[in-house]
């Protein structure tokens, strides 16, 4: 029997997932967005093959032709934990009448409500799990916070990864540093990297120009990677180095190479995960009602694999007196969470392991 995956669009740091699972267990994935959509939001498409599902959309709420999940070949279905997916909702509550497993998948939580749901969480999705089979969560944080309100729950955390990470933590081993800041022109003593889309407001770029403005330009260099329509114009600063989008994955592990410490004020994601594989330690700030952090953000051990900064004074005191060893040491730390929880393999045995739990249960 076939798996069903239900996801908005499958991006390129997804495709390996994909990939090695379908190897496993047969998959056939279905899409509710368009490619158009996705482009506009600055997302590489993946070249993994998926089937369009017709669907409205109205604010959060998605209604998809669920009609085309009955399929007989399906045993098993993986949709999306977000309670804005009426369709899913239906198929949740008729699951004695069509007899399919559901698999839900998500983060667990709001990032822009986490520190409400840390404490409370959303009742909505409360139910939601209740009446699934099974939860893929992103992070062990999320799953740890569930199980306690549903202990025999079948549910893992998938420790959410990129595509090729293994790939990165090989790649970032051979690259000399001091030759390729002269192949761009980058003369300063310590440089960072910021790699994200601009696509709203959350990364909190005016700490990052705060940053910027408030560093010796002698002595630091930021490398920019990313576009969107939230994006500064950094042309006015000589130490910053604007590459825009870089998908070429030789320039991209030049510039990561050259980078000593990853810094992103806000919104820290999946972006961590690819620096953390380069052996960039992470630098960002701490999550507030002012600083919303996505759940990545727990991979972050402070003073361990980078540091969690309470205000911009406090960046700047520690930027400005850190020692290249102690940088070293946080980096080497990151790579090694890397090999150690974040490879995807270990994201696919987990979801494959979830999935035959999930089938062999009768209850």
């Amino acid at each position: 029997m076939k798996i069903l995956i239900l996801q908005p669009f499958i991006p390129h740091y997804r495709e390996e997932f994909f990939e090695l699972l379908n190897s496993k267990k047969t998959l056939d994935v279905f899409c509710y967005e368009k490619s158009a959509k996705m482009e506009s939001n600055n997302f590489k498409k993946s070249s993994f093959k998926t089937s369009y599902l017709s669907n409205l959309s109205l604010g959060p709420f998605l209604f998809y032709n669920f009609f085309k999940l009955f399929n007989k070949k399906h045993d098993l279905l993986v949709l999306m934990l977000h309670f804005g997916h009426i369709s899913t909702w239906i198929l949740l509550l008729t699951k004695k009448i069509h007899g399919k497993k559901i698999i839900l998948w998500g983060q667990g939580i709001s990032v822009k409500r986490y520190m409400v749901e840390e404490i409370t969480p959303s009742r909505l999705l409360k139910w939601m799990i209740y009446f699934s089979d099974g939860v893929w969560f992103y992070t062990d944080k999320e799953l740890e916070q569930w199980k306690r309100i549903f202990p025999k729950k079948k549910m893992i955390s998938l420790n959410n990864t990129i595509s090729d990470i293994e790939a990165i933590v090989t790649r970032s081993k051979v690259l000399n540093k001091e030759e390729l800041k002269t192949k761009h022109n980058i003369h300063q003593e310590k440089c960072f990297i910021f790699c994200a889309r601009f696509t709203h407001p959350h990364r909190r770029v005016d700490l990052l120009l705060s940053a910027i403005d408030s560093l010796d330009d002698e002595k630091f260099a930021f490398i920019i990677i990313g576009d969107g329509n939230f994006k500064p114009d950094f042309s006015r600063y000589k130490n910053v180095y604007d590459f825009g989008a870089v998908y070429d994955l030789e320039l991209k592990s030049e510039l990561f190479n050259i980078a000593d410490i990853y810094f992103q004020p806000g919104w820290v994601g999946l972006s961590i995960v690819e620096a953390m594989a380069y052996g960039k330690p992470i630098f960002t700030f701490k999550r507030s009602e002012d600083i919303l952090q996505c759940v990545e953000y727990h991979y972050i051990k402070n003073g361990v694999n980078g540091y969690i900064f309470d205000s911009l004074t406090s960046f700047l005191n520690t930027v400005t007196s850190l020692s290249s060893t102690k940088v070293t040491e946080l980096g080497e730390n990151s790579k090694k969470y890397v090999i150690d929880v974040l490879t995807m393999n270990n994201m696919v045995k987990s979801a494959f392991t979830n999935i035959v739990e999930v089938q062999t249960n009768n209850k």
